[in-house]
């Protein structure tokens, strides 16, 4: 019995000796654990009009709604006894050498060297430090998967980081499967790999899904073009990339127009250029890498095509601007994050990083660094078990790292709304953008007439009403009287005074005897009150406004018939762009409407389609 309650206090003595050296393992940012298997709608984060069947029906059965489970026994294998090991392995697989790609590569393994340096640098694993087993991935299927077994079972690591490559990212995915070992993945965007439903991937790059949707949402919407041209590399990346924005350009309205191809390390894309200048197209999506994409940016400005050029985000860079020069103007493509924030995680990251590696990191270094990271603290969190590992990894909702705040679905894969990398004046800006189709747009586009059509006034009379301050007198005096000799030639213009000054319901019955019983053609206000009563007048019976007033909120409002001039306008001017306005469109209201709002100068006034003057 004695020897039992001793056993029990070494036991508990023992536990708490190993919490207090745990204590002082490496320890990263602290991010939000997931507190349970969440729902989420599939494709979580695309908008309503962009998932399949959306206009169709409602699915029987939706997959990816929630976090995936794993029920097998890896959290009951017992831990090592740390006495044992020397140090805690990691396997890393990328192109290193002897591949296309292998200068991506070796930036991704230099974020994650950094990574494993730091945490080593703070104690490693209670004391052990933390080891990458580097294997070179040469993009042959036998060779990769001989790399992803010897990492498992000779050298025995705890989790698996890697590839850039889709074919090879599967591979060690099904070996995952057999050899329960959590896979990190940082550069790969195949967004089939998530959806094989295993439960060991976790991955910080948004997918080529995100990236075709975030895409198809900025050329369709946000620029209004209609007919684009896909131009990609004949491989994986490029045959998978380009679907997911295939789909979304279908969904849309606007299905992709061409498609074109080229093989990998071609030089000359004249011809694919040539057969897409044949078929007229707004704009064409570029999905390949920095190098290919600067040498058909150039070639496209020796062969006069002056189409709008966007891609994915392997295809923008500062090496870009390098490459293609002035060529490079104007290209958009997304990006993960904005390498060009200035706040304190990304600033200090990018110090650390030029000092260890005399450059900056681009995104497949950062994003590794990033991965690596929060494959570090999850081994802190939960010991050496791989089945525990992963569910620290899992139990991830959103991560926030140098490279700015993340979200995960339940598949494990950021989805957090990327940046839109714009080449404006040889330089390239970032600005948040979004897959989301906005609520609302305010004031900003202006909006158009969609009621039923107008028609001419029965009569040559032009009628037009003037409401404000005295205004009875105003368009009496000898002034007025005077110019409107002077504009009476087709149409017989008059006025119709109506002082704001009286009160409200006696100046309203006024203005809307003036539209309803002697027919305005229009409405001139002269002050902001008068403005506004104007308005909702004309938006009632379809009557041109035009206000004389310092008050923005006119023309905010998505009214498609108030047009603002400034305060210091006078009357004569309002008058005669009215005037000018009849004389070319007609005595037709719904026409003196397009026609002010089309921006065409008249009497030298000209407004935006919004209703503010040029």
């Amino acid at each position: 019995m004695r020897r039992l309650i001793l056993w029990m206090l070494c036991l508990v003595f023992a536990s708490a000796a190993w919490a207090q050296s745990a204590s002082r393992c490496f320890c990263g940012a602290n991010p939000t654990r997931r507190p349970a298997p969440r729902s989420l709608k599939p494709y979580a984060g695309a908008p309503e009009d962009l998932r399949p069947y959306s206009r169709f029906t409602t699915p029987y059965y939706e997959n990816y709604n929630d976090l995936i489970e794993y029920n097998g026994a890896a959290r009951d294998v017992p831990d090592p006894d740390l006495k044992d090991l020397q140090e805690i392995r990691i396997g890393f697989l990328a192109p290193l050498y002897n591949h296309p790609d292998q200068v991506l590569g070796n930036r991704m393994l230099n974020g994650a060297k950094l990574a494993i340096d730091e945490a080593n640098a703070a104690g490693g694993y209670c004391g052990k430090p933390f080891r990458l087993m580097l294997h070179n991935d040469s993009a042959i299927w036998g060779a990769s998967s001989n790399e992803v077994v010897k990492m498992v079972y000779d050298e025995k690591v705890w989790a698996m980081f890697g590839s850039i490559s889709g074919d090879t990212t599967h591979i060690a995915l099904r070996v995952t499967l057999k050899a329960e070992t959590p896979l990190i993945n940082s550069a790969s965007t195949d967004p089939t790999i998530p959806e094989t439903s295993i439960p060991w991937y976790f991955t910080d790059l948004q997918d080529d899904r995100v990236q075709g949707y975030t895409l198809a949402r900025h050329i369709y919407t946000e620029l209004g073009l209609k007919r684009i041209a896909l131009l990609r590399v004949n491989d994986r990346y490029g045959r998978f990339g380009v679907i997911k924005f295939r789909d979304a350009s279908r969904r849309l309205g606007h299905p992709v127009v061409i498609e074109q191809k080229f093989m990998p390390g071609d030089t000359d894309f004249r011809h694919q250029l040539r057969v897409i200048q044949d078929s007229p197209v707004d704009g064409i999506v570029l999905w390949t890498d920095i190098g290919p994409t600067a040498m058909i940016l150039k070639q496209m400005q020796e062969l006069g095509m002056k189409q709008r050029v966007f891609g994915s985000h392997r295809t923008i860079g500062d090496e870009l601007l390098k490459l293609a020069g002035p060529a490079a103007e104007g290209f958009e493509g997304v990006y993960p994050y904005d390498p060009s924030r200035e706040d304190g995680r990304w600033r200090d990251f990018t110090a650390r990083f030029e000092t260890r590696y005399n450059e900056k990191p681009d995104h497949f270094a950062a994003l590794a660094y990033d991965a690596m990271q929060a494959l570090l603290q999850a081994i802190c969190r939960a010991g050496l078990n791989r089945g525990r590992i992963r569910d620290a990894l899992t139990g991830l909702a959103a991560y926030a790292g140098v490279t700015g705040d993340m979200v995960f679905d339940p598949n494990c894969k950021n989805i957090s709304p990327m940046f839109l990398a714009s080449v404006h004046n040889g330089n390239i800006e970032y600005r948040r953008i979004t897959m989301e189709k906005p609520y609302a747009r305010v004031g900003e586009d202006g909006v158009q007439y969609n009621g039923p059509a107008l028609q001419d006034a029965e009569t040559n009379d032009a009628p037009i009403a003037v409401i404000g301050p005295h205004a009875d007198q105003v368009v009496a005096s000898t002034e007025i009287v005077s110019l409107l000799a002077g504009l009476n030639r087709g149409s017989k213009l008059s006025l119709i005074g109506i002082p704001s000054e009286t009160q409200w319901g006696k100046a309203s019955n006024a203005l809307v005897s003036a539209v309803y019983d002697k027919h305005a053609l229009g409405i001139v206000a002269l002050d902001r009150s008068s403005s506004h009563l104007a308005e909702q007048i004309g938006t009632k019976a379809f009557l041109p406004v035009i206000a004389v007033s310092v008050d923005h909120t006119l023309t905010s409002t998505n009214i498609p018939w108030i047009f603002r001039m400034p305060p210091n306008a006078s009357l004569q001017q309002a008058l005669r762009c009215f005037a000018g306005a009849i004389e070319k469109a007609g005595p037709n209201r719904e026409k003196i409407r397009d026609l002010l709002s089309s921006g065409t100068a008249i009497a030298g006034v000209a407004f935006q389609p919004t209703g503010e003057p040029r």
